[in-house]
């Protein structure tokens, strides 16, 4: 015997009922339903709640969306790197056991306010431009960690194309005057 000989015993599956609204449907007078009411009829809507105003109704009208793509990142600033001292090497890791990150999964963004010690070298997710100027300028270095995000892809919509256009036309010599014509109209 095999899978494919297996089958449910006999009135194990049986066929749903259709059922009718009336004598001509073949199963008595009621079909089922019994009397006259709002069971009796067609079916009633799964949300509707009696008469009561419904749940949406009674919930607050939420504005806006949530981007279930965005990534939240722990900031953390140069002033708190100082407790590091000078040619010290910072990660994540280090950030974490120093109790400075309480989201130890979430990636790490290092930002500009306060001074960077000398030659630190510093690996995170992401930094503003403000901290990798002022790491860079105090001798230390910046790693980047993790998948960078690809640049975008030029639009080619008409307003984009429009754009591309004016900004070439404005690098090119600017276009001198024709002269009119004796009429004093152009033609």
């Amino acid at each position: 015997m095999g899978l494919h000989q297996i089958k449910p015993p006999r009135g194990a599956r049986r066929s749903r009922r259709r059922r009718g609204l009336g004598d001509a449907a073949g199963q008595g007078s009621y079909s089922g339903r019994g009397f006259k009411g709002q069971k009796k009829r067609g079916s009633v809507s799964p949300f509707f709640e009696g008469g009561q105003l419904k749940l949406i109704k009674r919930l607050p009208y939420m504005r806006g969306f949530n981007n279930v793509f965005r990534v939240e990142f722990v900031g953390i600033n140069l002033d708190r790197l100082s407790t590091f001292g000078e040619n010290a090497e910072v990660t994540p890791e280090a950030l974490v056991a120093r109790g400075f990150v309480n989201k130890p999964g979430a990636p790490l963004k290092i930002l500009g306010t306060g001074e960077a010690p000398r030659g630190l070298k510093v690996s995170a997710h992401a930094f503003s431009a403000s901290a990798r100027a002022k790491i860079e300028a105090a001798g230390g270095a910046v790693t980047l960690l993790g998948p960078q995000p690809e640049p975008k892809a030029e639009s080619n919509s008409t307003h984009a194309r429009a754009r591309r256009a004016k900004e070439a036309a404005g690098k090119k010599a600017p276009p001198q005057d024709e002269p009119k014509s004796e009429s004093g109209k152009d033609s």
